[in-house]
């Protein structure tokens, strides 16, 4: 097996992070494109930031990434919210909160909490009381 080809823009961090989810040459970027690898990056469990999704984009347009155009940022920003727009990725706070309504019952048929009071308990309260007394009554 040929040893991997290193892809422009990408730093080592990155690349470890790219292995992660299957893109290892610059083929493989191409086929599956800057924003499907940075949301399957994202997926994954990492943090990349928009700087990853500037630089694959530059690899693919054999440029370095601050020399992406506005036009073609702005593009890439469209693509990715579309994209994340149809299948949102989920905070793992989120998803604990979903096995916990589903364990609990609680869950609405929306994937919500059946009385979401946007706190995502499902109970109606958020939790925020309001104190009331002066600074001395806290000391």
């Amino acid at each position: 097996m040929s040893r991997d080809v290193k892809i422009r823009n990408v730093g080592p961090k990155s690349a470890a992070w790219l292995r992660q989810v299957g893109v290892r040459t610059l083929e493989d970027l191409v086929r599956v494109g800057p924003v499907e690898t940075f949301l399957k990056v994202k997926r994954a469990g990492f943090r990349p930031s928009l700087n990853l999704l500037y630089a694959m984009a530059g690899a693919i347009d054999d440029c370095h990434w601050t020399d992406l155009g506005e036009e073609r940022k702005g593009g890439l920003m469209l693509e990715l919210d579309a994209a994340e727009s149809v299948n949102p990725i989920k905070s793992r706070w989120d998803k604990a909160a979903d096995r916990s309504a589903m364990a609990d019952g609680t869950s609405a048929p929306d994937g919500g909490a059946s009385e979401n009071d946007g706190d995502g308990f499902g109970d109606g309260d958020s939790g925020v009381r309001e104190l009331t007394g002066t600074a001395s009554d806290f000391d």
